[in-house]
């Protein structure tokens, strides 16, 4: 495992991370989902009928259920703080450069702490900016890996959710930059650099990552 520290920059962070605002976009959209069904349910205990009550009672289950996920969602997900400490530091490049932003390739392994060994896999994220200048097909995007399961009972060797944000999304300090690139081998940015054609087929792949083959490796990653 690869850890990287740097003081995060909280107010840049909030304005470029889009972490950040895919978070709020789901508290927004269960916050309006809670309005739309307790409306429901209460114009149905209105109608005072008896198949009204048990509707009226599954929407407003249903509706208390969204708004827990307006408070369970950044609790589950972390601080941003916390996604950039917990993470390993990882290679990912500029594969796609798209009329609305960039599509980036990472190198990730996906194994859990009881696998035995690394799990290396691409993954693939569509990001609508990056700090700073205009960035060309290959460049360097230092990064940290944001990995989960869907459900608590998972017992796989390997995360099921493969994501990951770029470094430069949590600060402006070109110099914490160039150091989180260096701290990555050379290895795993040539092998990186030569996968770029393959952005396409891993960003239309299951969950947006595909697992490598061992063969595929060079040997310092096996």
């Amino acid at each position: 495992m690869r850890r990287f520290e740097f003081p995060v920059d909280k107010h840049h962070a909030k304005s470029v991370n889009e972490t950040f605002s895919d978070i709020r976009r789901l508290q927004w959209s269960a916050g309006l989902m809670a309005v739309l069904l307790g409306g429901g349910a209460a114009w149905l205990f209105v109608l005072g009928q008896p198949w009204s009550y048990i509707l009226g009672v599954v929407l407003a289950v249903c509706a208390l259920t969204s708004l827990f996920m307006v408070v369970w969602t950044p609790r589950k997900v972390g601080s941003l703080e916390d996604l950039y400490a917990q993470g390993d530091l990882v290679p990912a490049v500029v594969a796609e450069v798209r009329p609305r932003g960039y599509t980036l390739l990472a190198l990730v392994d996906i194994a859990k702490s009881d696998a035995g060994g690394p799990r290396y896999a691409l993954a693939t994220r569509a990001v609508r900016a990056l700090p700073g200048k205009a960035y060309r097909v290959g460049a360097k995007v230092p990064s940290v890996a944001v990995l989960g399961d869907r459900t608590s009972r998972s017992n796989g060797e390997t995360w099921q959710m493969v994501s990951f944000m770029p470094i430069s999304w949590g600060t402006r300090d070109s110099t914490v930059l160039t150091k989180a690139t260096a701290q990555i081998g050379d290895v795993e940015w040539a092998l990186l650099k030569k996968k770029i054609a393959t952005s396409e087929q891993v960003r239309t792949a299951d969950q947006q990552f595909v697992l490598l083959d061992p063969s595929e490796l060079p040997g310092e990653l096996r």
